[in-house]
């Protein structure tokens, strides 16, 4: 069961850490990118080669030390086809090296178009007499917003693959109170979801913890002590540390007493950590080793906070 693995490659490695790996053409040094640019041009394809040797050379620098990563797959779609290439490549890699991948997709829809998106991530789609993974990722994060309706496919994918996946039910960025906040028979919506969220994850348990998860951002770390309460046997991914402004003494309310129910995710903090003064040492040449010592860095700060 997919979400045993994560639980089980957490204790192993001491680091409920995924880093999420959203590369920007910016983040690249540009050795990488004119060697790519070289063999390809300055096009789409020159791009997403330049995106897969970068990620390649931040995954073998880190893979041993964190249980899972995180794909974000907008930062592959914006170039187009050869992007979505560089990410099937990522997420092949990743699950080579034994890490846990967690694709970033935020899909939400109804009916066939949601067991669509279940089917090309999670699950398999038929042609013919074969059948495919066509992304194959361990576990997605859904956006809840169409209700019931939208999460079921998800849920029966997950039944039936022994995936999982990851809802939003209070995201870290500034504006998410616009409606996540808002009050509905005097009480934020964001509980509202909670409590769905811990109905469906009832009908899909691993071991201890279910197969479904939810999204609570790191920057919000009052409403993330209420929410563990609301979903004690829910695993939570936690968005925002780092560059978003959430550190690891904000965090111990979203994990409970058995030291397990959250995963931390870090992007650009680490993923660009040479670019940072504290890293700077490592140069262009050593962004790998930079995004190394950065994930042992927030590894000692988790450990302290928890």
């Amino acid at each position: 069961m997919m979400i045993d693995k994560l639980i089980d490659k957490i204790k192993k490695t001491q680091a409920p850490i995924v880093v999420g790996l959203d590369p920007m053409l910016s983040y690249i040094p540009d050795y990488i990118k004119d060697s790519a640019y070289k063999e390809y041009g300055e096009t789409l394809e020159g791009a997403a080669e330049a995106v897969w040797e970068y990620n390649k050379g931040i995954i073998d620098a880190i893979y041993e030390l964190i249980p899972a990563v995180k794909p974000q797959i907008a930062m592959y779609e914006q170039f187009g086809i050869p992007g979505l290439f560089a990410f099937k490549r990522t997420v092949d890699y990743c699950k080579k090296k034994g890490l846990v991948v967690i694709g970033d997709i935020k899909r939400g829809d109804i009916g066939s178009t949601s067991t669509a998106y279940a089917n090309g991530h999670i699950g398999r789609v038929e042609v013919g007499r074969n059948s495919y993974a066509p992304f194959d990722e361990d576990f997605i994060t859904v956006n809840p917003y169409l209700g019931s309706d939208g999460i079921a496919p998800f849920i029966d994918v997950c039944k039936k693959e022994n995936k999982g996946i990851f809802i939003l039910v209070k995201t870290s960025n500034p504006s998410s109170g616009e409606f996540q906040d808002r009050l509905i028979e005097g009480r934020p919506l964001y509980e509202h979801v909670a409590e769905k969220v811990n109905d469906w994850g009832s009908r899909l348990m691993g071991d201890s913890y279910s197969h479904v998860g939810a999204v609570v951002g790191a920057t919000y770390p009052e409403m993330g002590r209420e929410l563990r309460k609301l979903m004690p046997k829910t695993y939570i991914l936690v968005p925002g540390y780092g560059a978003q402004g959430g550190c690891g003494k904000d965090l111990a309310g979203f994990f409970n007493e058995d030291g397990l129910g959250a995963i931390v995710n870090s992007s650009r903090g680490i993923i660009a950590a040479y670019k940072q003064e504290a890293y700077s040492k490592y140069g262009d040449a050593g962004y790998a080793d930079a995004s190394r010592a950065a994930v042992l860095a927030m590894k000692e700060d988790l450990k302290q906070a928890l």
